[in-house]
């Protein structure tokens, strides 16, 4: 069902993250590149509204976190990884 969506839809402006002090467009391009990063990993069967959960959730779980400035994006792209991985385990359960 991914077909029926398009990753550009999720993706984050400099006016959409809010107030990074000075640092918007990085947080907006860091939480871009995770987005891109996390669709490749969801299967193209998955269902429309469990794949718009998933992308939104990154946001919802991140938003204001530091994580986005200070680690690493290989941290980071372990924790979508994950997320997604445990996210999908629960929907099978």
């Amino acid at each position: 069902m991914k077909d029926l969506l398009n990753v550009q839809d999720y993706l984050f402006s400099i006016a959409d993250v809010g107030d990074w002090e000075g640092e918007e467009e990085h947080v907006a391009e860091t939480l871009n590149e995770l987005i891109h990063f996390a669709w490749q990993q969801i299967p193209d069967d998955l269902e429309c509204e469990i794949i718009d959960n998933l992308i939104n959730g990154i946001w919802e779980h991140l938003r204001g976190d530091l994580a986005l400035l200070e680690a690493e994006f290989e941290e980071l792209t372990d924790w979508v990884t994950h997320y997604i991985q445990s996210s999908l385990d629960e929907q099978m359960s």
